[in-house]
């Protein structure tokens, strides 16, 4: 099977997901800047999960691309992976509305590592379906960016409990270690 109806389903989720994200965007009471004192944390965290959610995007558009074919379980493993990113709405909200107080950032976090190993399995689903020769394996390499961020993910987590701002910069930690691009895919797709 082609990765073009994959690519296509996976799109229209995460476009759903960003809408949903968008109109929970509370509106400040008054118009004044003073107004904007009580939504700050949740457009924070919402600046955070749009940044995160546009990674996975962008880097699940790249891998596909890098795939040849698919199968029932990369199917399935897509599906586990668009499952944990449909859950950051609700963490998101749940953290910014109380203020990053230490459950809901856990949980953030817990959905932020779960979506991690998600996409880390659909990864080595293809690497399986396509072999160790595969243009994926060669662009990943020994991965330590996808190792690593799982790390900085279940400690960030445990910090919520000691210090919500340092479970947060964590987070933020694992984004910038993505935001700058992955030339890796990119490289050999042009080969």
């Amino acid at each position: 099977m082609r990765t073009d109806r994959l690519e296509a389903f996976s799109d229209g989720v995460i476009a759903i997901i960003i809408t949903i994200f968008v109109l929970e965007l509370p509106k400040p009471e008054g118009s004044t800047l003073h107004a904007l004192h009580n939504v700050w944390p949740v457009l924070l965290s919402y600046v955070l999960s749009f940044i995160i959610i546009g990674i996975y995007w962008n880097n699940h558009h790249h891998m596909l691309r890098a795939t040849q074919r698919i199968n029932g379980i990369v199917l399935w493993a897509n599906l586990f992976l668009l499952f944990w990113l449909s859950l950051f709405p609700f963490a998101t909200g749940w953290m910014g509305e109380n203020h990053f107080a230490r459950v809901p950032t856990a949980i953030y976090g817990v959905v932020l590592l779960m979506a991690a190993i998600a996409y880390y399995l659909l990864q080595q689903t293809i690497i399986a379906s396509e072999g160790e020769n595969s243009t994926l394996k060669a662009a990943v390499g020994r991965d330590v960016k996808g190792k690593l961020s799982p790390v900085i993910y279940a400690t960030s987590i445990g910090l919520a409990f000691v210090n919500k701002w340092l479970a947060i910069a964590g987070y933020v930690i694992v984004a910038l270690m993505w935001l700058i691009p992955d030339r890796r895919l990119e490289s050999r797709l042009q080969e």
